[in-house]
């Protein structure tokens, strides 16, 4: 079920209603939670709940057997080793078996050896890479003993499927969103008009942008050998654009909903496009999942606090972990390591936390040295994006060099139906609401306002997302 549906339109306020005026008490709130989870993931199809219930039963067996065999720690690690492995080996097989069978026999064919392979017709299920590290979490956590095992069953199922962040985040920790399964919620207005404003931005960004960007992005790279530099280098910065209006979109609107039912869903964007350096771009870009490796993986690694050759390697294991998590292709891979040689430097020589609070603090603009490092990171970035978007690491080698040739100054492209102009006036008007909102939560942070300006801005965004809504489109990160 798709958040720009109808069918969400009508499930939502069914859902809440039922949830604050009929099923009143916690354990019942639990229930409809999960019911309406599993209708919100089934809708797409009804085989991929199997899989959402085998991760869910089994790492809920995993917290209360650690906790059974607490004095014999032999055991617990087996045990949550257990459960790691057969979360990891599902998503590895629904994911990753053709990729990584695929891969063997090319290299099988390079060395002259010809194996016969046909791939496996295997169903992607929507965000089990989002619910399986989730999952992980849990096991994790209660192997630390950062949390307690539950046993209350219909509160954990319910916290691996909550609906509005099951299919594409944010990746919620244990110690954050199961607690608040187990503890009475209230309603309060404020959270309540909260919530929708932040879901109207992600609305915004979603439909009226990032919609809008695809339009553009997708004519141009699907037919990139005969466009110019400059329609080239238009549907980069475009992309650069769509894919974070579309997936902070997206969480913006999971968020927000979560407030409706009283949950707070952890911040999963802070303007990335703001940052000075690569390392800032990663602390504020999908902060969920780079959280998630820095605790689960990278620290336990050793993190920083190892030689320099170790950093090195920790460093690009995360990196390449991030690249492959996002999907079964070497582009992925080759953009994980793009990354990490840009995040290199900035560690080895301590400076990947130079800068930890917001650009511009307590003041309007940025000074040009601001300025022309938050261009660089955006230039340095945008050009990784070329690698995420390509289809195989040749067309996207092939479109950089396409980028910078003496067409690079030649009128760009018009798409049939998207008017450019007004596209880049609506990123503008985003950028300069993030910008003057880069303190607060969202973007769309306005209560302070005056109320008939307020309401001006509520009912314009409205009325641009009713203009441009589309149905067909999906988001971006539901391939991962």
């Amino acid at each position: 079920m798709l958040f720009q549906s109808i069918e969400f339109l009508i499930f939502l306020p069914i859902v809440f209603l039922l949830y604050w005026f009929v099923f009143k008490r916690l354990k019942y709130q639990n229930l409809l939670v999960l019911v309406a989870s599993y209708i919100f993931y089934g809708w797409w199809d009804w085989r991929f709940l199997i899989l959402i219930a085998i991760t869910s039963g089994f790492s809920y067996l995993s917290g209360i057997l650690i906790e059974k065999f607490e004095s014999n720690p032999k055991k617990t690690k087996w045990i949550s080793a257990s459960n790691i492995i057969l979360n990891l080996l599902i998503l590895c097989v629904f994911k990753y078996f053709n990729f990584f069978v695929g891969s063997f026999v090319q290299l099988f064919n390079a060395f002259g050896i010809h194996l016969d392979w046909a791939s496996a017709s295997i169903i992607l299920p929507v965000g089990i890479s989002f619910y399986t590290f989730q999952a992980l979490s849990y096991t994790i956590d209660v192997y630390r003993k950062k949390i307690e095992p539950t046993r209350a069953a219909i509160a954990f199922f319910a916290y691996i499927s909550f609906f509005p962040q099951l299919v594409a985040g944010p990746i919620e920790r244990s110690t954050n969103l199961l607690p608040q399964f187990q503890k009475e919620r209230t309603f309060t207005y404020e959270n309540g008009a909260d919530g929708l404003r932040q879901m109207l931005w992600g609305f915004f960004k979603k439909i009226v942008i990032a919609d809008q960007c695809a339009k553009y992005v997708d004519v141009v790279f699907a037919d990139y050998a005969s466009q110019n530099g400059s329609t080239l280098l238009l549907a980069v910065f475009l992309f650069s654009i769509q894919i974070y209006a579309d997936f902070s979109g997206y969480s913006d609107i999971a968020i927000g909903t979560a407030k409706l039912f009283g949950i707070k869903l952890m911040r999963n964007f802070n303007n990335p496009y703001f940052s000075r350096d690569i390392a800032e771009f990663w602390r504020r870009w999908h902060i969920s999942l780079t959280t998630w490796f820095r605790d689960y993986v990278y620290i336990p690694l050793g993190g920083s606090r190892v030689s320099k050759a170790k950093i090195v390697r920790n460093t690009f294991i995360i990196f390449l972990l991030s690249g492959l998590w996002h999907g079964a292709n070497w582009t992925f891979i080759v953009w994980g390591a793009y990354h990490a040689i840009l995040f290199l430097p900035l560690i080895l020589l301590g400076k990947n936390r130079k800068y930890i609070t917001n650009i511009a603090e307590n003041q309007w603009f940025p000074n040009l040295k601001e300025l022309l490092r938050m261009l660089l990171t955006f230039i340095l970035v945008a050009l990784g994006w070329i690698f995420f978007r390509s289809a195989t690491i040749s067309e996207a080698f092939a479109f950089i060099q396409n980028i910078f040739n003496p067409t690079v100054t030649d009128s760009v492209l018009l798409v049939k139906g998207l008017n450019i102009n007004i596209l880049l006036i609506f990123i503008l008007i985003m950028a300069l609401f993030e910008w003057f909102n880069r303190n607060r939560e969202f973007g769309f942070e306005i209560s302070k306002l005056n109320i008939v300006v307020r309401h001006v801005l509520y009912w314009a965004s409205l009325f641009a997302i009713i203009f441009y809504i589309a149905e067909n489109e999906s988001f971006i990160y539901f391939q991962f």
